[in-house]
């Protein structure tokens, strides 16, 4: 079961006593050694650092919810930049551990989390309500449930600090509006509460159990197997793979039914209970936990499910398209994380890089220098311009608007196909601009390194998302409906050059219809004419000018031919600039 102890951070130890000293008390006087030519960020409000969030929001929320979300966006940049960095990092350091019996020698299945994880938990379910805010009025005493867009503005400058943590409260959300959208009415009265609780003592997590060894991303392999009960439950048995969040009370299952068709048509979707409503603990248990690369604060696991009882949710046939609601929020939720990681990696770089002084000058002022900047910013704006473009989409798709829903259903793997690949990129390019310190564990940018690979791994790999893409633009008109999108940002921001790059993206999509191996170019090449679309769209929402360069930017080098031996830059005067601004 999943201890709680909620009580804040008061724990032991030199480290963790240390995350209460105000960052200001915590940066160290210059020394002769020269530990000054190290500049350090800690303390920073990423907020504050990144003005062109503060321009752009107000293009994607309404003015009178916005005045209410600015003082908590400041507050999290604070948190984001000081003491959830420090929490996150030693949870990092302290990963949980699973334990199978009490000390009596009784089964007793507990995961122990550091304190420092508890605290976080704490910020994101309950300070910030993150999994609560799209199910229910009263998050920051809004009358009504936010937009999606200002949820994925905290998840944006949360996942700056801690990606972990960001899985459970992606999971819990996402399970919450599958569970609304295809689940019995009494399992949505009975646990929609408890999943959209602030109440940390109340509050149900959720997860999702999918992967299995011998299946991966071919669900019609699935081999857990479902059959029914008298009472109406239904007892799932075998082994789940690969389990994020793995002791949360709630959990999605795929499992093929008793006697039921091959393939995806015999695979539903259950709702899992870790504890019975009666009070007993329910027959599946947590094997082992993960020794992962990242994500080391939260526990994911591989569950054995020993008969235990579940609710059918939703048509005993359509588990896979029901459980791929989930998959796409949560897609959605990576790429935004992706996001929020790269704006991190960006923010660390030009903090050193403006600070740093080599060969009597500052590392930004060095062309290559500018140029390695230049390129990491670019794609993490390409990003946050993707992420709200989708959560637009998202917030019409789920009012009924027609057309909204193709255009998320090819915006949300587009946004995680490239945004989680580019991230891998840009934290590593931080890494290289910190030189040896950003190869030591102290430092932000290992972390964000080893989170940043899981972004194109989890809820599918590159390829599996790429072929989504090809799937959603041909059986679900999301070709035609992302042209007639671009078409209205371009009638808003004309963009020499647009129309050509999307109309080749377009027709290499197409191509790759009966090419598969195609796909992730065509993936791309999407996504960017996309991103400059949207970017040349804000900009001109804006008037800022330094978009309108950038978007020209991605078009340029993402899309267009261009000579790679040509000697001269044709953005080269612009990049300081684009530096300072950001």
């Amino acid at each position: 079961m999943r201890a709680r102890a909620h009580t804040g951070v008061r724990f032991g130890g030199r480290e963790d006593t240390a995350m209460h000293i105000a960052p200001q008390d915590r940066r160290a006087p210059p020394s002769p050694s020269g530990a000054a030519a190290v500049p350090d960020s800690a303390g920073e409000n990423l907020w504050r650092s990144d003005p062109a969030f503060a321009r752009l929001l107000p293009l994607y929320l309404p003015a009178d919810l916005l005045a209410v979300l600015l003082p908590r966006l400041d507050r999290l940049g604070a948190l984001a930049g000081g003491e959830l960095d420090r929490l996150a990092g030693t949870a990092d350091r302290n990963p949980p551990v699973l334990r199978h019996r009490n000390r009596r020698g009784e089964d007793a299945e507990a995961v122990e989390y550091h304190p420092a994880y508890r605290e976080m938990e704490r910020i994101a379910f309950g300070e910030l309500g993150l999994a609560a805010m799209s199910h229910r009025a009263g998050v920051f005493g809004w009358p009504a449930p936010l937009p999606p867009a200002a949820k994925y503005a905290f998840t944006f400058l949360f996942a700056q600090a801690e990606f972990g943590l960001l899985c459970p409260v992606s999971m819990t959300d996402s399970l919450a509006r599958t569970l609304r959208r295809f689940g019995d009415p009494a399992l949505v009265e009975r646990y929609l509460p408890l999943l959209a609780s602030q109440d940390l003592d109340a509050l149900h997590q959720g997860a999702m159990f999918m992967t299995e060894q011998g299946a991966g991303s071919d669900i019609a392999a699935t081999a857990v197997s479902a059959s029914p009960r008298a009472d109406g439950t239904w007892a799932l048995t075998g082994d789940k793979w690969f389990c994020s969040n793995a002791d949360a009370e709630l959990a999605l299952v795929l499992a093929r039914v008793e006697g039921g068709p091959p393939g995806l048509a015999g695979v539903a979707l259950f709702l899992l209970p870790r504890v019975l409503p009666d009070g007993s603990a329910n027959a599946f248990r947590i094997v082992r936990l993960k020794d992962k690369l990242g994500t080391r604060s939260m526990a994911s696991g591989e569950v054995r499910l020993e008969g235990a009882a579940a609710w059918l949710v939703g048509e005993p046939g359509a588990g896979f398209k029901q459980m791929a609601d989930m998959v796409n929020n949560s897609r959605l939720s990576n790429a935004v994380r992706s996001a929020g990681m790269m704006r991190r990696a960006v923010s660390e770089a030009l903090f050193l890089a403006r600070r740093r002084v080599a060969f009597g000058k500052r590392l930004v002022e060095m062309p290559l220098m500018r140029r390695q900047l230049a390129k990491m910013l670019l794609r993490a704006e390409q990003a946050r311009t993707m992420v709200f473009q989708t959560a637009e989409a998202l917030r019409r798709s789920d009012a009924g608007e027609p057309g909204a829903y193709p255009l998320l259903r090819i915006l949300t793997p587009l946004v995680k196909f490239r945004a989680c690949r580019d991230a891998r990129t840009v934290a590593g390019d931080a890494m290289e601009v910190r030189g040896g310190c950003g190869y030591i564990e102290e430092w932000p940018e290992p972390r964000l390194l080893r989170d940043s690979h899981l972004g194109s791994i989890w809820e599918g790999t590159s390829s599996i998302v790429a072929l989504d893409v090809l799937r959603a633009a041909r059986r679900e008109g999301g070709l035609d409906a992302l042209a007639a999108h671009f078409r209205g940002l371009l009638a808003e921001a004309p963009m020499e050059g647009a129309a050509e790059a999307f109309g080749r993206t377009a027709a290499l999509a197409g191509r790759a219809q009966d090419d598969p191996a195609l796909a992730r170019a065509a993936a791309s090449g999407l996504y960017h004419a996309a991103s400059a679309a949207g970017m040349a769209w804000e900009a001109a929402r804006t008037g800022d000018s330094g978009r309108a360069a950038l978007a020209r930017m991605v078009l340029r080098h993402r899309v267009l031919p261009r000579d790679p031996l040509a000697p001269e830059d044709p953005d080269a005067a612009l990049l300081p600039a684009l530096l300072e601004a950001a």
